[in-house]
This record gives C-alpha cells, structure tokens and sequence, in this order.
C-alpha cells in the first residue's frame, strides 16, 4: 500500500511517499523538503508565529495534496521537537490539520526514537547483535538501542541538543570563534552527561545533519574525525568547506553545532558513527502500513 507522512522538524518540513508491502519492505515513491526554521521561534521566543504558523499551513496543504494525487491510501502528518518545545503546540497541529485534512500526531521524545530506531534497522543488509541509532534533529537528539528482530529499541533516551539550538545558542554569527566552540563543547557535553548507555556493536546516525556531515568527511566517522571537523568549520568557514558538495546552505548553517552534538554522542558511545538509509519517517510510514492494514 502507499502511505504518506509529513515529517514536521525544527529545521525543515518533510514529505515522504511511500510503497510498503505485507512483509513490511518498503520503496520510496516521492520525497520532498522545505526549510522553515520552526525551531527558531521555539528556542527565541517559545512559541510559533502567526506568520510562521501561515508558511507552515501553506506547506503542509501542498505536500498532502500532492500525496493524495500519488494516491495514498492513508496520510499522517507527525511533528517532533517543534509540537514539544512550543507553548502553541496546540495551534501547530489545529494548522496542521486543516491544512491536510488527515491525522496529526505530536511525537514523544520515546516515540521518534523508536520510530528512527525501526526506520534505520530495517534497512540494514546484515544486522549486528544490537543497534544503536542517533537521530539528530533540529530540536533534539535522539539515541536508541536495540537487537535488529525485536521489532523495539530496548533503551532510548532523548535530549534537547539538536544542531538548530546549539546553533542559535552558541553560534549567533556567521564566523564563530574558537571561544565559542569551545563554550559550546562544554555545554553539550554536560548536556549530555546523562547519556551513559549499554556499548552498541554498530551505531547509525541519522538525519540531514548527519548526512551532511558524511559527505564532508566519509559515511562512517568518530569524535575525533567530527571534532576535526569542527575545528576546520570556525578556522576555516563553512562555505569554504561545503563548497562543491552537495549540501544546502541552510543545512551548512547549522553543520558546526551539529557536528559537536555528534562528536559527543561518538565519544559518550564509544563508536564511529555509520550513516543510517532510513530514520524517522520511514519508521513512521512503516508503522502507518501496519495500522492501515490492521483496519481493513
């Protein structure tokens, strides 16, 4: 069957249309993406703003009328950090849900680390006794564990350090100083003093900040690969190194404070990072066969 879901994040909002058969294997139909920075309303002002509310609704209508000319069968729009970390949250999803006239389902931090953990694992060709999978997102920080076959991550935990608040909070300006890189390790490091987890025997990041981050320096890296990076990132800039690759602007604007959450996962994990084919929404399309099936 074909499924829908708009995927709405801190950075961006996304569109992925997909084919799913009985037996869970899945084959992407249509994707799409559009930045609109939710998370700096939440993190400045803890709210969204009516014109941010209006870009959003404008969005959403044409990403899930284009699915229903796809021919979806069931559509569900899911909103991460921005539908936990906004005091309007409710006025998120009342847009929403005009907008695509189906299902809105504001995620639990547990929930999107499941919903990322089944959608990396499944697309694993040769599984490993367990899985750790970090999905960093602009908000937050997702890493969950777990034996690829179990159907669930067996430990998960969720922080507020995605690569759009680190961001804004250390990195205000377009050329950072190694002051700042400096005071955003320490925060994020003890941000994440709670991440303390069982040592996975592979882990897989996923997200757009990750991928980013694996066309700079490879698809699989450590904390001293990524603090490299980091390093070049404020001595160097991050135009002049995402030059020629294909990496968007708003996506190098929030590459260093990105690349520092994962230096610390990487560390706090004890293992190089492998960029993931699948993450949050190929979970949530998954789970959405299985309740379109379970109702017919």
């Amino acid at each position: 069957m074909r499924v829908a879901v708009i995927d709405v994040g801190s950075n961006s909002v996304r569109l992925l249309v997909a084919a799913v058969d009985h037996g869970g294997a899945m084959r992407e139909v249509e994707r799409d993406r559009v930045y609109l920075r939710l998370g700096d309303d939440a993190y400045h002002l803890g709210r969204i703003r009516a014109r941010k509310l209006d870009e959003l609704e404008l969005v959403a209508e044409r990403f899930a009328q284009r699915a229903r000319m796809i021919g979806v069968e069931r559509l569900e729009t899911i909103v991460t950090a921005p539908g936990r970390q906004a005091s309007n949250a409710d006025e998120v999803v009342d847009v929403l849900v005009d907008a695509t006239r189906a299902s809105v389902v504001v995620l639990s931090a547990e929930d999107e680390a499941r919903l990322a953990w089944e959608g990396a694992v499944s697309a694993i060709d040769t599984w490993p006794d367990t899985v750790a999978v970090v999905d960093l997102g602009g908000g937050s920080c997702e890493v969950a564990i777990g034996r690829p076959g179990s159907g669930a991550p067996t430990w998960l935990r969720s922080f507020e350090v995605g690569a759009l608040r680190v961001t804004r909070a250390f990195f205000p300006h377009t050329r950072p100083t190694r002051r700042d890189l400096w005071k955003a390790r320490k925060s994020v490091r003890r941000l994440l003093a709670e991440l303390q987890p069982p040592r996975p025997h592979a882990t897989l990041a996923v997200g757009g900040t990750a991928r980013a981050v694996g066309r700079i320096v490879g698809t699989r890296y450590g904390a001293e690969k990524l603090d490299a990076l980091a390093d070049r990132l404020v001595r160097e800039g991050r135009h002049s190194i995402g030059a020629g690759l294909d990496v968007t602007q708003a996506r190098l604007e929030t590459l260093l404070g990105g690349t520092v959450v994962l230096a610390e996962v990487a560390r706090r994990l004890d293992t190089k990072l492998e960029i993931g084919r699948g993450g949050l929404r190929e979970g949530a399309a998954r789970a959405l066969a299985r309740l379109e099936s379970a109702a017919a």
